[in-house]
């Protein structure tokens, strides 16, 4: 199992939101490559990576910032915030990020998603926001009448990647991650699923691991990271048991 730890970037600098609220930002670092050779050097090999400002713009807002984490970074990038056109797509890939994650396009134009998976095999992430069971978009500002299964069902035999999981109410806020909900999705489709929000500590990297064989694929975190709670190293030597 895969463990991203997340950078996510606000106006340049290393953040994280609370509940997806951007008023409920914690800065963390105004040098993101740094941040990632950090994480580089406690052991990961992939990152994950978010322009929040993009997210609600709908186009890149901190590209300068993306770039020098791909340069600095010797593993595979992961990004998403505001990726919703096909230039925004090929523009990314060109500049060395390993996979995209689309959210909003996912749900408003899911012909264009699948297009963009079945061009870039293997690269093309969807992400399922949730709150409350219902799909998020626009940065997690709007939320739809559309269950998140529904919503991971429009994307099988797509060529999608995976699917990255967010229980928005748990985001930033160090409640545990929502397991149950993250493994009955993975149980209810044929894509692999990536759990993110609210990780608290190695007792959930633990437990989701202990769930690969379902269909968890990896698990992204980033506060219990930042405020010490959760050792990346021991972390990915977690992961790579399973």
């Amino acid at each position: 199992m895969i463990v991203f730890p997340a950078i996510d970037l606000k106006q340049g600098q290393v953040v994280r939101l609370a509940e997806g609220d951007m008023d409920r930002a914690t800065i963390y670092g105004d040098d993101p490559a740094a941040q990632a050779i950090l994480f580089a050097e406690a052991g990961a090999e992939h990152l994950h990576v978010v322009d929040l400002d993009g997210s609600f713009a709908g186009s890149a807002q901190n590209r300068e910032a993306v770039e020098a984490i791909v340069e600095a970074f010797p593993g595979y990038v992961q990004l998403g915030g505001g990726i919703r056109t096909r230039a925004d797509v090929e523009g990314w890939f060109d500049a060395g990020v390993a996979r995209i994650v689309i959210g909003t396009a996912a749900l408003k134009d899911p012909e264009f998603v699948k297009e963009m998976a079945r061009e870039f095999e293997g690269g093309i992430v969807v992400a399922v926001d949730a709150r409350d069971g219902m799909v998020a978009t626009d940065g997690w500002a709007e939320v739809s009448d559309v269950r998140i299964e529904d919503m991971a069902r429009r994307f099988e035999d797509a060529g999608v990647a995976s699917l990255l999981f967010t229980d928005i109410g748990r985001d930033g806020m160090l409640k545990g991650c929502n397991i149950d909900a993250t493994v009955e999705l993975a149980q209810r489709t044929d894509l692999p699923v990536i759990a993110s929000g609210g990780v608290k500590g190695l007792d959930d990297i633990h437990i989701l691991s202990m769930q690969a064989h379902l269909g968890i694929e990896g698990v992204i975190t980033g506060r219990a990271l930042y405020d010490g709670r959760l050792d990346l190293a021991a972390a990915i030597a977690m992961g790579a048991r399973v």
